[in-house]
């Protein structure tokens, strides 16, 4: 027997160690299935906890997972973890600066073994809080990126790339993030307008009295310049080319040199070229062969160099900005400063201005790989859902840079090169080597930087699966997986990189679909975020609303075009609410089935199909169209769909309308044990329906079911359609009678004529097969509503001929409770006609002040919002009231 009450708290824990005990996650429980399928999971940062989009996702790719295992499949979800360089190093560094160190003071080893207790102490976080969701990947394979598997992968990969040389290593202007003293990639920098302003500097020419006028945004680096270029189309400056100039508050003379870049006119079209800092100069430097002079160290501050002034020396790159500034104006070098919007790079994770500094990186040529990714995509190798998210694909892949994979962190994959202090060669190796591969010196040291984290990410789908080990079973047959599920702000991070390795690595796509779901944001569509107080803690919800009413909350708010979810408290209410009737009607269910009385218990013979009441016919055809319609839509990934169905069938259907009829049934001895089998039916099906998205709350209730061959609804089968029992007109005629004891319900309801008072029906019906629906389901009306007589019209009456009747409409046909000696006219007239005037006068006082303008520009928006919300709803209540006082 189920308890009363649904407690999510008492079935969840217990629940999940029953799974767990008994390996029901793993791949092995449909062994003997030729059919595989996978998922691996986009690993988490071990940085801290999971927030609501790692919910998200995560329940997304459990649903899919747990579909086909029931269906069958030999199903593998690979978990695992990132170790995320620069974020989990980021973490622990504040913890030191708090302790008053920094990660020097520790050094290079004790430091990691420090992040390792870091990352250790969120993995065990991370897992616990993904067991509180109810997922199910197998975590007896469990993997993180850093673990010793990735980490053979991780070599393996970058000397291949060497080799083919697709690796290189080499002096290119990066961007650099001062806070975390390390290079990102283009990708991790994020640009926006800032407004700012535009100086304009008088560079002396030498020999002359002239001068040329440079426009900057930048003067602090004006140290490093090694030229000014004109465009050689500009007359203004042609007899200027080949001269020098001398650079202010210095004593050095560089060249006026012509480029076709330079915009004529920008500024003064003039440009200052500053290769050590600013990319675009770096080509034109390359191009004119210019030397390039480094005046901002690491830390994004002026470097003592000789010819620069010394008060200058050591100060951040802003400051200097201020005092260069104000040394120009009192040499008299600053023409002018104007406002000037421009557009600025900031480190995604830290929030600092980048600084592009020339700085010797290792890269990787994105090119060639992005071709061979490009060529899956046409040839249908691999396809995104939505379809919308391909073009943006396309046209980054398209016009894809280089890849600096190279960090300037000490926590990550140590980059496996090691330069030689005798013969300056370097040795790239997928073990650490004893000697230099040149010339055998011993003298070898190993570059002190590490990858990009997205270079072992783009590896995980294939590198969690044995990789580079070709013999590897799980390699044979997982990979290529079936679906990614992720988010769209880290397409270019993340799926680019795996479609790009998955090709060069495996020759293969890594998956065959990528579907991409939108952002979590709080009920007003804003962003999360800690500072705006609006985030929302997947554990603390999920205890207040239970597991499986978070899940289906989550699933229904889903859409297929991916658009971003807005999450308010009312659906999560709604999934509660869910969990509880599916319980309740359960629970009346089982009780019914195991009593001695009427019949005994539910035997465990099948159906008798001849035997059936419409009732019977119409929950039957209902419950296999839901089936076929469910398993449709899991296969297009129309996930909020899918709980539309499920709720409709389940709450509209099984438990209002069939759990209720068949009380009636129940006490008929020729019926009882033919409903109790369909009973016993239906619910077993339910229960393995919608158990992908609500696990917990399926498996309780399937664990208390007679006649169930499986330890787990886990592992039972997942129904399928009886396309033989799907009866569209029986579905129809029912449904109609359904609707018609609905409207009389809701007559009664505004009437208040008792539920036990039986009234009569009149249904004017012009179509014949509402006629035949209410003639045969006149057994069904009675049951629900209580009916002394029904009259059954071939036409709509006028108005004048149905006396004092309550009117609804229903399809064509018209439904009509006369009223005559139910209620008392006289005092019905009277309340309606003073509600009427109560609200009339509500309505009048609204109106003045919603066409107020005074009002509307002094008074807070909060209150305008709730006045026009009450103005609505007052409207509303007056046309309902009017069409009541109309049947008088």
């Amino acid at each position: 027997m189920l308890p009363k009450t649904y407690e999510p708290q008492s079935v969840e824990a217990s629940t999940y160690q029953f799974w767990e005990d008994n390996q029901l996650f793993k791949p092995e429980v449909n062994r003997d299935s030729k059919q595989c399928f996978s998922i691996v999971i986009p690993p988490p940062n071990v940085t801290g906890n999971l927030h609501m989009g790692h919910a998200l996702d995560n329940t997304i790719q459990d649903i899919l997972i747990r579909w086909h295992r029931m269906l069958g499949d030999k199903t593998l979800w690979m978990p695992g973890t990132d170790h995320a360089g620069i974020a989990t190093q980021s973490v622990v560094e504040r913890q030191l600066a708090a302790e008053g160190k920094t990660r020097h003071d520790l050094g290079r080893k004790d430091f990691i073994n420090r992040v390792w207790d870091w990352a250790n102490h969120c993995k065990g976080n991370i897992t616990g809080q993904l067991r509180r969701l109810g997922v199910s990947p197998d975590w007896t394979r469990e993997r993180f990126t850093l673990d010793k598997g990735c980490s053979k992968a991780v070599r393996e990969a970058f000397v291949h790339l060497y080799e083919k040389g697709l690796i290189y290593q080499g002096e290119y202007i990066v961007n650099w993030d001062p806070e975390s003293q390390s290079a990102i990639s283009d990708i991790e920098t994020e640009y926006h307008d800032e407004a700012s302003f535009l100086w304009e500097v008088a560079y002396p020419v030498v020999g002359s009295e002239q001068k040329i006028i440079v426009a900057t945004t930048r003067p602090e680096t004006m140290y490093g310049d090694v030229a000014v270029a004109v465009n050689p189309e500009d007359s203004r400056y042609t007899d200027l080319i080949g001269k020098n100039v001398r650079l202010p508050l210095t004593d050095k003379e560089i060249p006026i040199i012509s480029d076709e870049y330079v915009d004529l006119t920008f500024g003064t079209g003039a440009l200052k070229i500053t290769p050590a800092h600013d990319p675009n100069d770096f080509k034109i430097g390359l191009k004119h062969k210019l030397d390039s002079v480094i005046c901002i160290d690491e830390k994004g501050a002026i470097k003592p160099l000789d010819f620069i002034p010394e008060e200058i020396h050591g100060l951040d790159r802003f400051k200097a900005r201020e005092k260069t500034e104000a040394l120009l104006e009192s040499e008299g070098y600053l023409v002018q400063k104007t406002e000037h919007q421009h557009r600025v790079g900031r480190a995604q994770r830290s929030g600092a201005v980048i600084e592009p500094l020339l700085s010797k990186q290792w890269f990787v040529k994105t090119k060639p790989l992005a071709q061979t990714a490009l060529k899956a995509l046409e040839n249908g190798e691999v396809k995104f859902i939505p379809e919308r998210w391909t073009k943006d694909y396309l046209r980054w892949m398209e016009n894809i840079q280089d890849w600096c994979i190279s960090r300037q962190l000490w926590w990550g994959h140590q980059i496996p090169a090691w330069t030689c202090t005798d013969c300056k060669e370097l040795t790239v190796a997928k073990e650490d080597p004893d000697s230099c591969a040149q010339c055998g010196s011993k003298n070898i040291q190993q570059d002190p930087d590490v990858l990009d984290t997205w270079f072992s990410s783009g590896l995980w789908p294939f590198s969690t699966m044995g990789w580079p080990d070709e013999s590897s079973q799980d390699l044979k047959d997982f990979y290529p997986t079936d679906v990614l599920v992720t988010g769209f702000d880290i397409i270019f991070f993340w799926v680019a990189r795996m479609t790009m390795f998955g090709h060069e690595m495996t020759g293969k796509s890594p998956f065959h679909t990528v579907y991409i779901h939108g952002l979590i944001r709080d009920e007003k569509g804003q962003k999360m975020s800690k500072s705006k107080g609006n985030t929302i803690d997947p554990v603390e919800t999920i205890e207040q609303y239970g597991c499986d009413g978070f899940r289906y909350a989550l699933t229904s708010l889903i859409t297929y075009g991916g658009q971003d979810i807005k999450l308010a408290k009312d659906k999560l209410e709604l999934g509660r609410l869910f969990a509880n009737k599916i319980w309740n009607a359960s629970r009346f269910t089982l009780m019914n089935l195991e009593k001695e009385e009427n019949g005994g218990p539910v035997d465990n013979q099948p159906i008798d199909l001849n035997h059936l009441s419409q009732m019977d016919r119409w929950i039957l055809s209902r419950y296999n169209k839901a089936i076929q319609e469910v398993n449709t839509l899991l296969g297009e990934y129309k996930f909020s769909e899918v709980t539309q169905v499920l709720y409709e069938f389940i709450w509209n259907g099984f438990c209002d309308w069939y759990v209720e009829y068949a009380k009636k049934q129940l006490k008929d001895p020729a019926q009882v044990m033919n409903t109790k089998r369909i009973l016993l039916h239906v619910l077993s099906g339910t229960v393995r329906l919608i158990h992908p998205i609500m696990p917990y709350l399926s498996e309780a209730i399937y664990q208390k079911l007679p006649h169930q061959t499986h330890s787990s609804v886990s592992v039972a089968p997942y129904p399928q359609a009886d396309e033989s029992l799907i009866n569209p007109a029986i579905n129809t005629q029912i449904d109609f009678v359904l609707e018609t004891v609905r409207a009389v319900r809701n007559i009664r309801q505004q009437y208040k004529v008792p539920h036990h008072t039986p009234v009569n029906l009149t249904v004017e019906a012009p179509e014949v097969i509402e006629r035949n629906a209410i003639e045969a389901g006149s057994e069904i009306l009675n049951h629900f509503v209580k009916l002394d007589q029904v009259e059954i019209l071939e036409k709509i009456e006028d108005n004048e001929h149905t006396g004092q009747s309550a009117a609804n409409v229903i399809g064509h046909s018209r439904i009509r409770v006369p009223l005559e000696g139910l209620i008392n006219v006289g005092e019905e007239v009277f309340r309606l006609d003073k509600k009427m005037a109560t609200l009339k006068d509500e309505q009048e006082q609204l109106y003045k002040m919603m066409s107020n303008y005074e009002f509307l520009e002094r008074a807070p928006q909060a209150v305008v919002d709730k006045n026009k919300t009450r103005l609505n709803e007052v409207n509303k209540q007056l046309k309902l009231l009017e069409e009541q006082r109309s049947c008088f």
